[in-house]
């Protein structure tokens, strides 16, 4: 079974490829990263009213560098998972292109 994806570039170019290989994505830390990620989206809304109500710029960033914080530590949960279950099962089978693609992956999530 073909799985399409679509990759965005840092300079705008669109491509979209399919990848032979199958795998179930079985995550324990799911409803931990949700939790995790609707925190970060209330977060992000309460520094949007900071900006929208002029409060000071040093309290805005500060707020920010929270919600980066957040955002890698909720990367790192994903890799984890990601590396225990899915990179497992598809070096077990012999799924090079999966490990190619997690490099791939974290060399954007760290950029």
């Amino acid at each position: 079974m073909a799985k399409e994806h679509v990759h965005v570039n840092e300079d705008g170019t669109v491509y979209e490829h399919s990848h032979a290989h199958s795998h179930s994505h079985t995550h324990t830390n799911t409803k931990a990263v949700l939790n995790r990620l609707a925190r970060v989206i209330g977060h992000l809304q309460s520094i949007r009213h900071m900006v929208e109500d002029g409060r000071d710029c040093s309290e805005v960033l500060i707020q920010l560098s929270a919600v980066k914080a957040a955002i890698n530590n909720t990367g790192k949960v994903i890799l984890q998972d990601h590396i225990q279950h899915c990179l497992v099962d598809a070096i077990e089978s012999g799924d090079m292109e999966a490990v190619q693609e997690l490099n791939k992956a974290i060399d954007s999530f760290i950029k």
